[in-house]
């Protein structure tokens, strides 16, 4: 299995701000990270923040190099009588370039499955945006062995029916569930494992040039002391960060790493 190329797959640091910070909020935000990141050179950046601060983020970063604003989720049609959803094609119109579909907290809590993450996939995609598709195993499922049996399965289901040239349009974050928002992070010895299975399911699924380009970002409690670490391994193309990422100081210090 190939190694990282930073050539070829150059790490992602991406803030998930869930339900956190208003339009006013994202303004203040990206002018303290501008200033706190100056000139040096950093990762590519992708910044999720709620539907309602979406424009105020798109406008924040709209000189920043190597910055992406993204949705937090979207529904799998494109328009309709879906009363409090939000499509994909609204998310580009919106100046979004990439969507995370899948959270962990999507599938907990509002009943996301692996056959509508597939098809907010497609609906993704089909608006050109990039897809940061997000797997995991909870923590029974890890005590059980279970790991890589579930992350095979939500790999499979997810991706089932994309070609090897629209799998490179997305981007995978494992999210092990019991390390997000508990203070628990996985070994950078753990998440590389748990990397290597993912990129061995791309190999499989998509052959060689998919396994070879495609980032895998990990996500669980992501901080600045243990980012380094983590993307010391072969496997780990970023973060996917939740809590860190609120503080524009923390998120520049995450994103010099």
């Amino acid at each position: 299995m190939p190694s990282r190329d930073r050539h070829h797959r150059r790490p992602i640091i991406a803030a998930n701000w869930k339900m956190h910070k208003t339009g006013a909020d994202a303004g203040a935000f990206f002018a303290e990270l501008i200033q706190a990141l100056g000139n040096e050179p950093r990762h590519f950046a992708v910044v999720a923040p709620p539907f309602t601060a979406i424009a105020a983020a798109v406008e924040a970063a709209r000189d920043l190099p190597d910055f992406a604003i993204a949705g937090q989720n979207c529904d799998w049609r494109a328009s309709g009588a879906f009363t409090g959803e939000v499509s994909a094609p609204m998310l580009a119109a919106a100046g979004c370039g990439y969507v995370i579909i899948g959270h962990s907290e999507r599938r907990q809590f509002f009943g996301e499955t692996d056959e509508s993450v597939n098809r907010r996939i497609r609906a993704a995609l089909d608006a050109g945006l990039v897809a940061l598709v997000c797997v995991g195993e909870t923590l029974a499922e890890r005590e059980a062995g279970q790991t890589e049996a579930v992350l095979t399965r939500q790999f499979e289901r997810g991706f089932h029916g994309f070609s090897s040239e629209e799998m490179l349009h997305c981007v995978l974050a494992y999210e092990p569930v019991w390390a997000i928002g508990t203070g628990r992070t996985a070994t950078p010895e753990m998440a590389q494992q748990a990397h290597a299975v993912l990129r061995g399911l791309a190999h499989q699924l998509g052959g060689g040039e998919v396994a070879h380009h495609l980032r895998i970002l990990y996500g669980g409690s992501v901080k600045p002391d243990n980012l380094t670490g983590l993307l010391a391994q072969p496997d780990i193309d970023g973060g996917l960060v939740g809590g860190a990422s609120l503080d524009a100081n923390t998120f520049a210090k995450l994103l010099r790493s």
